[in-house]
């Protein structure tokens, strides 16, 4: 069966230079996809060091690359986060894509609204200084942690619980939305997917790609659905211990690697 095509396909949060970043699985899974134009909705990377990225990281980069080549008519599009922060005239030039505060787009009549949510939670916003440690700290964990990195990932959590942020993002984005004219809106920065509904304006949460629980969201002609993908074994294989690569390394990563030639076909 042939798969469906997307107007749009939404995933955030894969943390790019982390232990814990599924970036195998997400690579794989645009490559599963036909989509009209994928959204990256912030803090594809974890920081701005990239002497962190490993292979698999690298080689996501090129997929994005290749996917906003024009032949391949996929519009692309990247959304600053508040680990993205600083990278906007990097990124524009490493992988060919625009970099965005927000972006908005209109399909099937209802106007969309992409925003990372960073902005509504308070802490990210007004605690640079703090925001910055944490990161420092929390990547330091990650490689002081066992295998799979437990302890890492319930920090995240428990981090995400304490300081609501869920509620406040989601509050936050349907004001926004309310002020912008938006039908639905959609967010990333909780690692927590979900989906709610108020006064007729609709918030949709990506999660995230640094748990157990990895997902992503389509917008098309059946509605807006969250999906979680389902890692294999291959997606869970070892992978290389993190450190500096060459330029050579990189450059073969981003434009000759043929494993993902037919991304977003």
């Amino acid at each position: 069966m042939e798969a469906a095509l997307y107007d749009t396909l939404i995933l955030s949060d894969v943390h790019l230079g982390a232990e814990v970043s599924r970036a195998r699985a997400a690579a794989r899974m645009l490559r599963e996809h036909s989509f009209r134009r994928l959204i990256l909705l912030g803090d594809i990377f974890a920081d701005l060091n990239f002497g962190r990225l490993k292979k698999e990281h690298w080689r996501f980069l090129g997929a994005i690359r290749k996917l906003s080549n024009p032949k391949r008519r996929v519009e692309v599009v990247w959304v600053e986060g508040n680990h993205d922060l600083g990278l906007t005239n990097v990124m524009s030039h490493l992988v060919g894509v625009k970099v965005y505060q927000d972006y908005a787009w209109n399909y099937a009549g209802l106007h969309h609204v992409a925003i990372h949510g960073h902005q509504f939670d308070g802490f990210a916003v007004n605690s640079v200084s703090l925001s910055k440690l944490g990161t420092w700290f929390y990547l330091l964990l990650q490689k002081l942690d066992l295998r799979g990195n437990p302890l890492s990932r319930l920090i995240d959590r428990l981090n995400t619980r304490w300081l609501r942020m869920s509620p406040k993002v989601a509050a936050g984005a349907l004001s926004y939305a309310r002020l912008h004219g938006a039908d639905r809106i959609f967010c990333g920065h909780t690692h927590d997917a979900m989906h709610l509904e108020q006064d007729g304006i609709h918030y949709y949460n990506s999660g995230g790609w640094i748990d157990a629980r990895l997902t992503y969201i389509t917008v098309g002609e059946d509605g807006v659905q969250i999906h979680e993908y389902k890692e294999s074994a291959e997606d869970r294989a070892e992978e290389e211990p993190t450190g500096l690569h060459s330029e050579a390394d990189h450059d073969s990563a981003l434009f000759e690697d043929t494993e993902y030639e037919e991304v977003g076909r």
